[in-house]
This record gives structure tokens, sequence and C-alpha cells, in this order.
């Protein structure tokens, strides 16, 4: 098991917790689960969650990263991007937009793809840059919570799970000052 290609700095901390908080190092995990010969994501969950008392959060990780580990790893951050926009080419423009004004905002930008959405962090997460249809972007954006939500800005319960508001976007020329500034606040925030 290569645990460099780990790169995601949240799943290096789960990692580094998981003996405490599951009684077992990763490595051990992958062989229990290589001696039960599972690979099916939910036979996985089940064995860890309701043999093993593993939590939910810790359990998908696991099953997730022993399944990537079995196809020879996580897929590239390129190739993660590249498959996102297979079928909505006619987004990848904005998304390097979006991409081009983030980094513009200063040296500690870390963009991070997962498998539906690039993850924008500084110190912590304040947007993420989704292609959620063949013709809408969504850029989510961690901003106050209480912020009331008008005119592009769609405040949302969690949208995504993680973000307090979103705004879709069509085309190129949607991507207008007043869209740079609200990822400007939400970077601003995640100082």
């Amino acid at each position: 098991m290569n645990t460099d290609y780990y790169s995601d700095p949240y799943v290096k901390t789960m990692i580094e917790n998981m003996p405490e908080k599951t009684g077992k190092s990763l490595q051990a995990w992958f062989s229990l689960l290589r001696q039960k010969e599972l690979n099916q994501h939910g036979q996985i969950m089940n064995l860890l969650k309701n043999e093993h008392g593993v939590t939910h959060g810790y359990a998908n990780t696991i099953a997730l990263l022993y399944r990537q580990d079995l196809s020879g790893g996580p897929d590239s951050e390129e190739k993660l991007i590249a498959d996102q926009y297979g079928r909505k080419a006619d987004l990848k423009p904005l998304f390097d937009q979006l991409i081009k004004h983030a980094q513009s905002f200063g040296k500690d930008i870390e963009i991070v793809p997962k498998k539906s959405y690039v993850s924008l962090r500084r110190s912590k997460q304040f947007a993420i840059i989704q292609p959620s249809t063949k013709s809408r972007m969504d850029l989510g954006l961690n901003l106050d919570p209480n912020l009331r939500g008008s005119g592009i800005l769609i405040q949302g319960d969690r949208w995504s799970g993680m973000c307090s508001h979103r705004i879709e976007l069509h085309h190129l020329d949607e991507i207008t000052p007043e869209v740079i500034q609200w990822m400007q606040k939400a970077y601003d925030r995640a100082a």
C-alpha cells in the first residue's frame, strides 16, 4: 500500500487518527478486507460498521481507500478534472476562469480535485466548483451562514454538504466582478 498518494490533508489526518478511532491502522483494515475477500463498497461498509463498530465516516474512508488501492491507487488530479468535463466540455472554460481568479487571491490556494467537484482551500475549504449539469456550473461558497441570499447568491442549507451558498453559472460572461467578489469574501473568511 502506498500512502504517499493520499495527498488530501483530511484523508491523511483520518489515516493518522485511524488506530485510535477504529482500533486498527489502515494497513490492518486492508489486511482484514483481503482475508475476507471483499471488494464491493456495500459489503465492506457492512462488515466495518456492523461487525466491527466503525463509524460511518471511517468505514466509508476505509472502503474507498481499499477499493482505490485494489485498482492501483486514486486517479490523478488531471484525470479527475478531465472526467468531470468529459460530457460537460462546454463548462470547462468556466472552470479554468474561476481557477484563474481564485489563484489571484493569494499563494496559499490549494486546488483539490474530487470525483465530481474541485475543492478550493486555504487553511480550510472556502469554495467548490462543480459541473452539476451539462449546462450549469455551481460555485459553492463558504460564507457567513446567516448571510441572506439575494440576486445571484443562493442561500442553501449546506449545499453539497459543505457550502452555505452557491452561484449558478452557465456561460463565461456570467463570471462577473460580483461573482469574483463573493469568491474573494469566501477566501478571506477562510483565513
